[in-house]
C-alpha cells in the first residue's frame, strides 16, 4: 500500500466558505479553483504563479456544524487502501464511483482518493506553510485512535513518533509529501475534530500577518499560537521549520536535555 499524496481539507459552513477561502489562499500563496462537486461544495486552492507545483490543501462546504479540517489520502488503489483501513479499525461511511470516506476509531472522517500524479509539495510562503493536520481526540479514545494511525500510515512508510508531551502524538510522512499529523489528546471528553496547524520562523510575524488578514487571536502556549480565522475556524502557528516540519535544533537539544516538557507539532 502507497500514500502517494495528501491533501489538508479545509471544512466551512458554507455561508462562510467564500471568506474562508479569501483567508485561506492569501495564507497560502494560492488561488481558488472553480467549485465543484454535486453541490458545488470543492475548491482546490491552487500554488499561485507557481508552475511546476502541486496543490495540497482544499476547501469544502459542510452543510452542518461549524466545520473544522479533515485529512485526504490520495492513493494509487483506492479499493485496496480501503480494505487495509477497514482491517486496522476504520469503517466506511460513503462509497462514491472511485473514492471513499472513512471514520477512524475516534469517529474523525477522513477520505481515499485516487493519485493523480502530485508530486511536488507548494513553496513556503512568507516563512510559514501549512503542512499538518491536528486530530483532536477525547482521552477514552485516544490509545486507539494512536495505533489505527500508526499501524495504517506506517504500512506506507511514514513514521510514528511520541510527542515531547505525553498527550501528543506524531505520525510523519515520507520525504515530499507535503502534510504531517498530530494526533492530540483532549483534557475533556468530546467528539474528535480536527484542525489545521502551520509551520512558522516566527510566529509573532506571521501571526501579525494573518490577524492584518481578518484572524483572531484566542490562546498563547510557549510554542504555539492558537488564532481564529475570519470564517470562525481554529486553527495553530507552530514554532516549527516550515522548511523540514520539525524542531528548530535548539529546542530538539533542549528537549533532549530536559526531556519532555514542549510540544512535538
Amino acid at each position: 500500500m502507497s500514500i502517494r499524496w495528501v491533501y489538508a481539507f479545509i471544512d466551512r459552513p458554507g455561508a462562510r466558505v467564500a471568506r474562508a477561502l479569501e483567508f485561506w489562499t492569501a495564507v497560502t500563496g494560492t488561488r481558488a479553483s472553480e467549485m465543484r462537486g454535486e453541490r458545488d461544495e470543492f475548491v482546490t486552492l491552487l500554488p499561485d504563479g507557481a508552475d511546476g507545483f502541486d496543490a495540497c490543501v482544499k476547501c469544502q462546504a459542510v452543510a452542518s456544524g461549524d466545520g473544522g479540517a479533515h485529512l485526504d489520502l490520495a492513493v494509487e488503489d483506492v479499493p485496496g487502501f480501503v480494505a487495509s483501513a477497514l482491517r486496522v479499525g476504520s469503517e466506511v461511511v460513503a462509497e462514491h464511483e472511485d473514492w471513499a470516506v472513512l471514520r477512524s476509531p475516534a469517529g474523525q472522517l477522513f477520505c481515499a482518493v485516487p493519485w493523480q500524479g502530485e508530486s511536488v509539495r507548494p513553496p513556503v510562503v512568507r516563512d510559514s506553510r501549512l503542512d499538518q493536520v491536528c486530530l483532536d481526540v477525547p482521552p477514552s479514545t485516544y490509545g486507539a485512535e494512536v495505533a489505527f494511525w500508526s499501524e495504517l500510515l506506517t504500512a506506507a512508510g511514514w513514521r510514528s513518533l511520541p510527542g515531547a508531551l505525553p498527550e501528543f502524538h506524531v505520525v510523519e510522512p515520507p520525504p515530499g509529501l507535503p502534510v504531517r499529523v498530530l494526533l492530540q489528546r483532549l483534557a475533556e471528553e468530546r467528539p474528535a475534530s480536527a484542525h489545521l496547524d502551520l509551520a512558522c520562523a516566527d510566529i509573532g510575524a506571521t501571526r501579525s500577518w494573518h490577524e492584518s488578514l481578518g484572524a483572531t487571536h484566542v490562546a498563547d502556549h510557549p510554542h504555539w499560537t492558537v488564532l481564529r480565522d475570519p470564517a470562525g475556524g481554529l486553527y495553530c502557528l507552530t514554532g516549527r521549520d516550515p522548511e523540514t516540519g520539525g524542531l528548530p535544533a535548539a529546542r530538539e537539544e533542549s528537549a533532549a536535555r530536559e526531556g519532555p516538557a514542549t510540544r512535538a507539532e
